[in-house]
């Protein structure tokens, strides 16, 4: 009797057990919240599922990698501008099929010409605010838009375009992530004028799956769609911008549209492990992640382990030293000479690298001497069925920026003017015409000259952090894309800023949850300051891998509202 009670026991035990594992995920890591996306056609992954199909419908109607992402950020603009809009800038990385080249676009603005640093000292500030007049710069994404579509672009610009002025007239449902950090806005931005009868529903944010009407920039759209990009930098668009600027204390005029033009230059990369990484330039922060992948090459991540003491105080100590650079070096190319080749070179990376301690963490470093060697945020990504793959990130800078809402046009106006130094003589200080250090950084990866992945991690200074952590977690730790992107994140805070702050007490880091138990008294023994850190500080991931069979394996960031998809 015992005997047979004991073997039902078990067979039940065998029954629970397994029906208990029907209900988890047969693949993938602990912390992994979805399966990659697979396609053959076409991939696109965005932050928001209606840019997503946006760009699929792009992709089906014949459109290259570059009309999907043109249309699905014109979408983003309106369903998500807590992150991205017409009003601010564009820097994108294109895998071109045909010339099986990689090709690099800086869309950023200028500062006013009739904005002076004296008028910053008469107001007696220390840094540029970052609301109002005085951080906003000429809107540098519609131009983006159009060189990107001048050369790679088939569809017109009208069908393009349509997506996004379909659902500004129409409506559309607000998603979750964004309807809070919508809400979060709008207290501090509806004292500007426009803003509350642009963005707002009976003075209130509008809430999760109520729709909302955005018909002034459906209107906008329409203008730039049929006029092309002088409609907005020489037309009446450009006129309604320098005139509420005017009214409102700002000082950006018609000729500072005029003058706007984007860059299109080369991308630099370092080979990580027999990956090549490429980032675009200063003035970005790309190289910040190079430069940091160079430190970390010569320790054994492998060996380490995901989650390791080891892992985490290398990385932030890599962060460290190369925060410091950047607060010294990246600025306008076309103001100040960064000495790029020797700061990515692998034989600075190991001078710097003696500086750091295996076993204690640092309260400060110096910026290197490089010139003696050498005379929110949103990002998405689409490949298409030639092979061709972009890389595109665009930013109003601080969330849904700088307040400034021109009369009848639907967008704000960017805060990147924020970034720069009004300490005079540094490579970032405040100049009239000039391009501010700028933090959103497309990304990608080849291998043996051929593509093998697009990708990009939006959210402040973090971004840096969040593409050496995607480039580790697949080379060093084995992750797919998808497990990459939804592995817990490490951030630090503290580090010296192109805006004059410097770090003294070493920063802090900060650990997202689902690392292992015990790893923040292990960081703290060896001298760091750990917190785990709020939602919304580990910034939002996008990744497209191609196979050399030509297949797309696409992921997007849990964190967000975002979708991969294909077809």
């Amino acid at each position: 009797m015992f005997r047979q009670a004991a073997s039902y026991l078990i067979l039940l035990t065998i029954v629970f057990t397994a029906d208990m594992l029907s209900q988890h995920r047969p693949l993938g890591k602990s912390f992994v919240t979805r399966s990659e996306v697979i396609a053959p056609h076409g991939m696109a992954c965005t932050s928001q599922p209606l840019a997503t199909q946006a760009a699929l419908d792009i992709l089906k109607q014949g459109g290259t990698a570059i009309d999907a992402a043109i249309a699905a950020n014109a979408v983003l603009g309106l369903v998500e501008p807590t992150g991205n809009g017409m009003g601010g800038d564009l820097f994108a990385i294109v895998w071109d099929a045909k010339t099986k080249k990689l090709h690099g676009l800086n869309a950023s603005g200028r500062s006013p010409y009739s904005l002076s640093m004296e008028h910053f000292k008469k107001l007696g500030l220390k840094s540029i605010p970052p609301l109002g007049p005085l951080p906003v710069s000429v809107p540098g994404c519609v131009d983006g838009w159009f060189e990107l579509h001048k050369k790679f672009g088939k569809l017109p610009m009208t069908t393009v375009l349509a997506p996004a002025i379909g659902y500004a007239r129409e409506g559309f449902p607000l998603s979750e992530v964004i309807a809070y950090y919508w809400g979060r806005s709008v207290p501090a931005l509806s004292v500007f004028p426009n803003f509350k009868e642009t963005f707002t529903t009976n003075g209130r944010a509008p809430q999760k799956g109520e729709i909302f009407k955005n018909p002034n920039l459906a209107t906008t759209l329409e203008t730039v769609a049929k006029g092309g990009r002088d409609a907005f930098y020489k037309g009446a668009i450009a006129k309604t911008i320098a005139d509420y600027m005017k009214r409102n204390g700002g000082f950006l005029t018609e000729k500072d549209f005029a003058d706007h033009t984007s860059e299109w230059i080369e991308p630099v990369s370092t080979n990580y492990r027999g990956y090549d990484v490429w980032e675009l330039p200063p003035n970005g922060q790309g190289i910040a992640a190079l430069q940091m992948l160079n430190i970390l090459e010569k320790y054994d991540m492998k060996s380490f382990g995901f989650g390791s003491k080891e892992h985490v105080h290398y990385f932030v100590e890599a962060k460290k030293l190369v925060f410091e650079d950047r607060a010294k070096f990246y600025a306008d190319p076309a103001f100040v000479k960064t000495p790029v080749k020797t700061l990515i070179s692998k034989e600075y990376a190991d001078e710097r690298r003696k500086l750091i301690n295996a076993e204690r963490a640092s309260r400060s470093y110096d910026a290197g001497n490089p010139a003696l060697k050498d005379g929110d945020t949103i990002y998405l990504t689409v490949a298409d069925a030639e092979g061709n793959m972009v890389s595109l990130i665009q930013s109003n800078y601080r969330g849904m920026g700088s307040g400034m809402t021109p009369d009848g046009l639907g967008f704000i106006l960017q805060d990147r003017g924020e970034m720069f130094d009004l300490t005079e003589g540094r490579p970032n200080s405040y100049a009239p015409h000039k391009r501010p250090f700028h933090t959103i950084i497309p990304a990608f990866i080849t291998k043996d000259g051929a593509p093998y992945m697009s990708f990009g991690v939006m959210g402040g200074e973090f971004q840096p952090l969040g593409h050496v952590q995607i480039v580790m977690n697949m080379i060093d730790f084995g992750m797919n894309a998808q497990e990459a992107g939804d592995a817990p994140r490490i951030a630090h805070t503290g580090s010296s800023e192109p805006t004059g702050e410097r770090m003294t007490d070493g920063g802090a880091i900060m650990l997202e949850s689902g690392f292992p138990e015990g790893l923040a008294r292990s960081l703290m023994q060896m001298g760091h300051r750990v917190r785990y850190a709020l939602d919304g500080e580990f910034g939002g991931y996008q990744g497209i891998i191609r196979l050399p069979t030509g297949i797309y394996i696409g992921a997007s960031e849990s964190r967000k509202d975002g979708q991969a998809a294909g077809y």
